[in-house]
C-alpha cells in the first residue's frame, strides 16, 4: 500500500480486552496502529443485547472513556484514537439500543448482525436442521430487518448507525463448519439491503479478518461491492475486527485493491459521528 494512503486512513473495527473475547491491553492495539502507520484507529467494542450474549457483551461506558481518555492524553498528538461501538442486533430490546446510543457520544457506531433469532452464528449447534442455503437466506432476510430498521430510525432521529459491520458474516461460519457458501444465491436479498443501506446513510465496511482466517475474499467480496456502487454506493469503511494487536490494519492494501477493482473510490472515516472521505 502506498505509505500516503496508509497515513490517511483509520482501522474502525477491533476490539481490546473491554470485549469478552479478546485480552488485547488498548495500549498495544494504539502501538500496533502506530507502527502499522495508519492516521487513526476506533475501538469498537461489543455491545449485544441478545439474550444468550448479553452477560458478556455490556459495554461498560464509563471503563471504556476512561481508557480512550487515557491513551489520547498519552498518544493523541500522533494518532487519532476513537470511541467507538459495535452494536448487535436483535429486534426484541430495539428501544434499549436506542436509548443507549442516544445518551452516550460515540465516533463512530457499527451495526452488525450475530445471530437469526436465537441461534448464534458461531455456535456449531445453531446451524442444527438447517441446509447452508436455508441459514444464509436467514440470516439475508434478517440483516435486511436490520438495515431497514437503521434506515427508518435515521428518518426519524437522524443519523443512529455509521457503519454495517461484515455483511455478509454468514459465510465465515458455513466456511468453518461445511466447507461451503450461498452468498450469491441470495443476492436479489443482497440488493435489498444494500439499497437499504443508501437510504439509511449505512456505510459498509470490508471487513478483513476473513483473509486472515483462510477465505480467498473479505466481508463482502467483489460480487457485492461492485453491486453496492452499480445501486449508487460512493464509499466503504475498513475493519479489521482485530481481536490481537498484530491484526491491526492486516490486508488494508488488498482491501484497497479490491475497493478499486469494484468501482469504490472512496473510504470513509468517522469522528464525532462525522463522516470525512479519503478518495483512493
Amino acid at each position: 500500500m502506498d505509505p500516503d494512503i496508509r497515513s490517511r486512513l483509520y482501522d474502525q473495527h477491533l476490539h481490546s480486552h473491554h470485549s469478552f473475547d479478546c485480552k488485547t491491553p488498548p495500549e498495544e492495539n494504539v502501538q500496533a496502529a502506530l507502527k502499522a502507520g495508519l492516521a487513526g484507529l476506533t475501538f469498537t467494542e461489543h455491545f449485544d443485547p441478545h439474550p444468550d450474549e448479553w452477560k458478556e457483551c455490556i459495554y461498560d461506558y464509563a471503563k471504556c472513556s476512561e481508557s480512550i481518555r487515557r491513551l489520547r492524553d498519552e498518544y493523541g498528538d500522533r494518532i487519532f484514537i476513537g470511541q467507538g461501538i459495535e452494536v448487535g442486533y436483535y429486534r426484541e430490546r430495539l428501544d434499549f439500543t436506542l436509548d443507549f446510543l442516544a445518551e452516550r457520544s460515540f465516533d463512530c457506531v457499527i451495526l452488525s448482525l450475530h445471530a437469526i433469532d436465537h441461534r448464534l452464528l458461531h455456535v456449531r449447534e445453531s446451524w442444527h436442521g438447517l441446509s447452508v442455503a436455508q441459514a444464509s437466506r436467514c440470516y439475508f432476510e434478517h440483516l435486511l430487518e436490520a438495515v431497514e430498521f437503521a434506515r427508518d430510525a435515521h428518518r426519524r432521529y437522524g443519523t443512529v448507525f455509521n457503519v454495517l459491520g461484515h455483511l455478509d458474516l454468514v459465510k465465515r461460519y458455513s466456511r468453518r463448519f461445511f466447507n461451503e457458501e450461498c452468498v450469491t444465491g441470495h443476492l436479489p436479498l443482497v440488493d435489498r439491503i444494500l439499497d437499504a443501506c443508501i437510504q439509511a446513510d449505512l456505510t459498509p465496511e470490508i471487513n478483513t479478518s476473513t483473509w486472515r482466517q483462510g477465505l480467498t475474499e473479505p466481508m463482502p467480496g467483489a460480487a457485492i461491492l461492485q453491486r453496492f456502487v452499480e445501486r449508487g454506493g460512493a464509499a466503504v469503511s475498513l475493519g479489521s475486527d482485530a481481536h490481537r494487536a498484530e491484526d491491526i490494519g492486516a490486508n488494508f492494501s488488498d482491501a484497497l485493491e479490491l475497493s478499486r477493482s469494484s468501482g469504490v473510490r472512496q473510504i470513509a472515516l468517522f469522528r464525532d459521528r462525522v463522516r470525512r472521505l479519503v478518495n483512493v
